[in-house]
């Protein structure tokens, strides 16, 4: 579905982001990409839809290189990859339902788009959306009279409405509470399954990860140190990745939230 071929990032200053990634994402699947910081965890995301352009390698999606593509055609294909941000990236004066509907704006022509004129389709569509993920009261309400909670709930929205085949999520819990990062992460899984789409989630809680996804993928120095799923992850996966610290203790928090959530 998605595939990355030796995919390069080297900067002006010299630094390498990126060194020859690898990766096959199939239909369906949610990853985590965990690593420290400057991993190169958010580059590698951003290089997929090319907001920013790899200094060498392939980016596959289906049988369409992107890494090649005129802006023209990048911008019909950015259609089938929705992007959540960290900072959830809406416009503050508009409604939840105006932010909602701008994820159809590269589906609309100039003029409609302009004037926020949507199909009756789209609209339904972005009722629908919002009803899935608790918000449908607010429709109205302007974005920033919303919580940080509130707000990446619309931006999933915003994503979805794009009808993607694969979802980019950028530290989509960076800026949230405990309880409210476990249900975003839950909702972004669960609407993944519900719709069949592949996502790669760039995230720096490692519990969180493992409570969630189907895969992690960790990166270090722009690498991949670790590719397997959650329960791999031991004390000495993550010394390599992270460096030396107790993560018996957080092996333990993840052991212990399964069993919490078994009872």
């Amino acid at each position: 579905m998605l595939r990355l071929e030796k995919l390069v990032k080297t900067y002006r200053t010299g630094d390498q982001a990126l060194k020859a990634v690898d990766l096959v994402v199939p239909e369906g699947q949610v990853l985590a990409l965990i690593g420290p910081s400057g991993a190169g965890k958010s580059t590698l995301i951003r290089c997929i839809n090319r907001l920013v352009e790899p200094t060498s390698g392939k980016v596959w999606l289906g049988d369409t290189e992107l890494t090649h593509l005129s802006s023209g055609a990048l911008r019909r294909e950015r259609r089938q990859m929705g992007m959540i941000f960290q900072e959830y990236a809406l416009v503050e004066r508009l409604t939840v339902m105006e932010n909602v509907l701008s994820g159809r704006l590269g589906y609309v022509g100039f003029w409609r788009s302009l004037t926020r004129k949507f199909p009756q389709s789209d609209v339904d569509e972005a009722f629908r959306l919002l009803d899935r993920v608790g918000l449908l009261a607010m429709a109205d309400k302007r974005a920033d009279e919303l919580s940080g909670g509130q707000r990446q709930r619309v931006g999933i929205c915003r994503a979805l409405i794009q009808n993607p085949k694969l979802l980019l999520v950028d530290e989509p819990t960076a800026s949230l509470d405990p309880k409210t990062s476990r249900q975003i992460m839950r909702l972004i899984c669960e609407l993944c399954a519900e719709r069949g789409l592949a996502a790669i989630i760039n995230i720096h809680d490692v519990a969180l990860a493992q409570m969630f996804v189907q895969r992690v993928i960790g990166l270090r120095f722009g690498a991949v140190e670790f590719d397997g799923p959650p329960d791999a992850l031991t004390p000495d996966v993550l010394t390599r990745i992270y460096g030396e610290e107790d993560w018996e203790a957080t092996i333990r928090k993840v052991e212990d939230e399964d069993a919490e959530a078994a009872e």
